[in-house]
Order: structure tokens, then sequence, then C-alpha cells
């Protein structure tokens, strides 16, 4: 998928490796693999990936973790200015807080067809009634996100499966024994 018209620099697609390399690290330890950052000047002030399994947190999604390792790094609530990268379009939770934020400009790689706030289902950030505007970008290196994505879920159906047989193999055994005992 090519990225919408809107101006992509090479810096973007540097930004966007790394938010990728995030998401890495995310699926390394069981997680949805997400990865976002949040760059101000041309540093990155801001990072995260999906943690809500590991860490009990439904709201730990990965741009949420950047939003607010970056508001830290700036000692405001406000990231006026900044840019967020990151490899899934946000959900509607992430898309109030980049309005929150006042992020200057979102760049996501793959589209959210279930859950997508942006462009796939409630296209949020269209809205008129919101005090603050988001520049968006779409698709920059939205084929790899959108692989690395397909390939979790594709293993993940597949663990599934095979715990489901594990648990059948598994009664059948209790009930051959509970047979043998009477």
């Amino acid at each position: 998928m090519q990225a919408s018209s809107q101006k992509v620099a090479s810096i973007d697609l540097e930004f966007m490796e790394q938010a990728i390399a995030l998401a890495t690290q995310a699926e390394q330890i069981g997680e949805v693999p997400v990865g976002a950052l949040v760059v101000c000047d041309g540093q990155i002030i801001g990072q995260g990936y999906n943690q809500t399994i590991n860490s009990h947190d439904p709201c730990g999604h990965a741009e949420i973790i950047a939003l607010r390792q970056a508001a830290q790094t700036l000692g405001n609530h406000r990231l006026s200015g900044c840019d967020l990268y990151v490899t899934l379009e946000p959900c509607t939770m992430c898309v109030g807080a980049l309005i929150h934020a006042r992020i200057r400009r979102l760049v996501y790689a793959a589209s959210e067809p279930k859950a997508g706030a942006v462009v796939s289902q409630m296209q949020l950030l269209e809205q008129p009634y919101f005090n603050h505007s988001v520049q968006v970008i779409s698709g920059l290196m939205a084929d790899e996100s959108g692989r690395m994505l397909s390939n979790f879920f594709k293993q993940r159906r597949k663990q599934h499966k095979a715990n489901k047989a594990d648990k059948a193999n598994s009664n059948s055994i209790t009930d051959q024994s509970k047979d043998a005992v009477l």
C-alpha cells in the first residue's frame, strides 16, 4: 500500500522502521505487535509497544505508552508540534489521546479494518467538533506492518488450536483412567 498523498520524507521511513522494531518487542513478549514513537524537532521523546496483557492494563496500547513518556520528557501534557508514528491505525481511545495531547501529525502503517478510528471505521479525526486537528499520513510501510500482524495472529490461532487439541487429548486420557479404575 502506498502512503497517503501527504509528503513523506526519508526521515518518516526511518522513524517508522523504529516503530516496527518496537512492534517486534511486543511480539516477543506475546503482545499484539504494535509499536509507536513520538518525535519532536526530529528527536524521539517517547516510545512504546503494546503491553496490555503483560501489564494488565486495558490502556497499555503502544500509542498511550509513547504519549505518556513524551509528556514526561517535555514536562507537559500538550505535545504540540510533535508527531506520532505507529504501526497500526489507532483505535478510538488512542485517537482521543492524540487529540487531547495536541499531536501535530499522525503517521501510521497498516489499517485496522475492525477497530480503526482514523479511516477504517469512525473517521474521528475528520469530525468538525474537535478543537484540534491532526494531520494524517497513512500506509507508510503498511505491507511490513500488516505482514507482521497477520503472521502474529496466524501463529496465535495455530497455538490456540493446539491448546484445544491438547486439552481434548488430556480429557480423553483422564476419562480412560477413570474407566480403568472402575
